[in-house]
């Protein structure tokens, strides 16, 4: 079994010691991912809105460099620092998935790393 790891430059580099994603077996496992614009180094958080589209602008990068899509998704687990944000969340949530919806969980979490209000991992299927 031979693991590779993904990394993509339009996304932001780890902040600690693992890998962007890893592709094994046909299916891309994407690390969480926060609001860390990758140009500028600095977190995005003027608002849950913006926080949220960078977040998912950074997984679509890393999923792309892996070689798969939004469409090809099949599971997102969402970390939400607060639950009153989930109405906002789905909207721009929909925005990004359109017609080909993945399976989800969605939890309130107490702390994320930097203090986020959110962060999003994924697994892609990517036919290898």
């Amino acid at each position: 079994m031979e693991k590779q790891s993904i990394t993509s430059g339009a996304a932001p580099a780890p902040v600690g010691p693992y890998s962007q994603a890893i592709k094994i077996k046909g299916f891309l496992y994407v690390s969480g991912q926060i609001a860390i614009n990758p140009q500028t180094g600095q977190l995005v958080q003027e608002s849950f809105g913006d926080e949220t589209r960078m977040v998912l602008d950074n997984l679509k990068a890393i999923i792309e460099a892996g070689g798969s899509s939004l469409d090809d998704t099949v599971k997102v687990t969402i970390y939400l620092k607060d639950m009153a944000n989930f109405p906002e969340f789905n909207q721009i949530y929909g925005e990004y998935f359109g017609k080909s919806l993945p399976a989800r969980a969605c939890v309130e979490v107490s702390r994320l790393p930097k203090d986020v209000e959110i962060e999003i991992e994924a697994v892609a299927y990517c036919g290898d």
